[in-house]
């Protein structure tokens, strides 16, 4: 079966959804493939087990994995596949992407994340480069993104605070837990600064979508109510409804065919392993940053050996993450004043309260790129909580009336208080993904290797940022202070691959992220960034394709 459109695209995430989104409310016919399947808000149920136990929103490592190559002390290179190690790098395969699982923390890129080599100098063993465009491109797109999807907050004054078109956010804060004032309040008193954290959730019914329901069940599951603005309930859904865009979900497209320097074809297998054919004037690539690596490089053709787009051997090169880590305590209820004990009892509030006081640092007479600091409750899945009491301290297992007091202690007298670090993932030769011939999908296509490198500055950066964070959990009260940075990447934070730019000796994408080589492919999910700033990807995704949507339209009313 043959399907045409306008405009085919490939994943439904925040790179697919608003270039579908754009384009079918100006009237063009857009089809869009996404691998994994449809879900509603009514199939998104808080079931612990589910996600906990049983990975319910990623594919089985038997059917579909990636080969993982990683690099011991002595450097040498150590391989193996994901079912061999359990190590799974997929992140929502449904129809709107990863941004269903998301917990919603939306900061802007600052001016200087554009133009990093500029501003911070190059770093030895890294790729550093500036972006082509600038801060100031970029900034009506993360508005009209507040606007559109749906970001609430409130913007305070703060030492990195990026410049504005807009005063404030267009919704007001979620229900804040009464310690973001207890933060606010150990921040002032180190001396930092303390700012309520935007989130990319609702707080009350607004754009045909309901608020919050203050579960907090919010990271790795999907929004019951369509609070979260994640690329379905916020695009896909109004693009559907305007007759100008059908979703196609148990859609894995095997192969994009070219003659040419042209797309003219995308192959697909549907859900009973039939395969399938659309055409269009137009093709947008946003699987997520090493999937649309992995097929660009298995659609080899005469015109492109190598890969679709890889003429110039650049396709997967430079794969980044978010580097950082993580740090907790906890708030023991002996210790704390009956008032806070009853307050730490609230459950569903937001503690919302991040820092970004060290955005940029001075060290050892340098300047540095440094990042966000990010505050937390534990998560509120039970499951993982419960099990971490199952051993004492000394790795003995608990049963009985001790472990009926630990458990009573952790969920009854005690709440653990935890902080993210964001910061740069550095680009270097040692980070890429490229395809592995001898494993297969269930499919029969060459799954993607990913070779796993961190800069070691991207480890000094976190260590300098977890040592702040450290601070403000020990002021709270917190005790049992821990923090972890590591160069183990976060699946689902993770970009490059196809980097834009202006020369195609150095870049896959052109300024507009079409691919240099290819006349009618563009690719708008986390591909196309050459460096990823200090703070999670999502928001700055969903303003880039916004972004291209535009160039694609102005190309197809222009005929060109």
């Amino acid at each position: 079966m043959i399907k045409t459109a306008d405009i085919c695209i490939i994943g439904s995430g925040a790179g697919g959804a608003p270039v579908a989104y754009t384009l079918a409310l100006a009237g063009f016919k857009v089809i869009v493939l996404e691998k994994g399947p449809l879900y509603n808000e009514n199939d998104f149920k808080k079931d612990e087990i589910a996600v906990s136990r049983r990975s319910l929103y990623t594919p089985k490592l038997k059917d579909e994995q990636h080969v993982i190559e990683t690099f011991n002390d002595n450097g040498e290179i150590i391989r193996e596949t994901g079912e061999e190690s359990g190590w799974n790098f997929w992140n929502g395969s449904m129809v709107g992407g990863s941004s269903n699982l998301m917990s919603g923390y939306f900061h802007r890129m600052k001016p200087n994340d554009f133009k990093l080599k500029t501003v911070f100098g190059e770093v030895e063993g890294a790729n550093v480069v500036d972006w082509p465009i600038d801060y100031e491109t970029m900034e009506p797109y993360y508005t009209k993104v507040e606007e559109l999807v749906g970001v609430s907050g409130k913007m305070v004054e703060h030492p990195f605070r990026e410049p504005r078109s807009t005063a404030d956010y267009p919704y007001p804060q979620t229900w804040e837990h009464p310690i973001a004032d207890w933060i606010d309040a150990s921040c002032s008193n180190l001396g930092y600064n303390a700012m309520p954290t935007p989130r990319a959730i609702l707080p009350y019914d607004a754009m045909g979508r309901r608020g919050c329901s203050y579960s907090n069940l919010c990271g790795s599951y999907g929004c019951a109510t369509g609070a979260k603005s994640h690329a379905k309930s916020a695009l896909l859904d109004k693009a559907v409804s305007s007759g100008n865009c059908e979703i196609l979900p148990d859609a894995f497209v095997y192969k994009i065919e070219s003659i040419g320097d042209s797309v003219n074809a995308v192959h697909y297998y549907d859900k009973s392993g039939d395969a399938h054919t659309v055409e269009a004037k137009i093709y947008v690539l946003a699987a997520q940053a090493t999937e649309s690596s992995r097929l660009l490089l298995n659609s080899k053709s005469v015109d492109y050996p190598n890969g679709l787009a890889n003429n110039g051997g650049l396709v997967g090169k430079n794969l980044i993450f978010s580097a950082g880590g993580t740090g907790s305590g906890r708030l023991n209820f002996e210790n704390l004043p009956k008032e806070r004990q009853e307050s730490l009892l609230l459950r569903g509030a937001f503690v919302n309260r991040s820092i970004q006081d060290w955005y940029e640092y001075d060290e050892n007479e340098q300047h540095l790129k440094g990042g966000t600091i990010d505050f937390l409750f534990e998560h509120a899945n039970a499951i993982p909580r419960a099990l971490d009491q199952v051993y004492d301290n000394n790795g003995d297992l608990l049963w009985g009336k001790a472990l009926s007091k630990s458990l009573h202690h952790t969920f009854e007298r005690s709440r653990v208080m935890t902080f993210e670090v964001f910061n740069d993932w550095l680009p270097t030769d040692n980070c890429f993904v490229s395809v592995d011939e001898e494993v297969k999908d269930k499919w029969g296509m060459p799954v993607g290797k990913l070779r796993l490198y961190g800069h070691p500055h991207d480890l000094k950066v976190g260590q300098h940022l977890a040592d702040k964070a450290v601070k403000v959990l020990k002021d709270l009260g917190c005790e049992d202070v821990t923090s972890s940075i590591s160069d183990s990447p976060p699946p689902n934070l993770v970009a490059g691959g196809c980097r834009f730019g202006t020369d195609p000796a150095t870049s896959v994408l052109d300024v507009n992220c079409k691919a240099h080589e290819v006349a009618n492919l563009y690719v708008t999910d986390a591909s196309f960034m050459p460096t990823g700033g200090s703070v999670p990807y999502t928001w700055t995704i969903y303003a880039n394709a916004f972004r291209v949507a535009d160039k694609i339209i102005e190309r197809l009313k222009n005929n060109v």
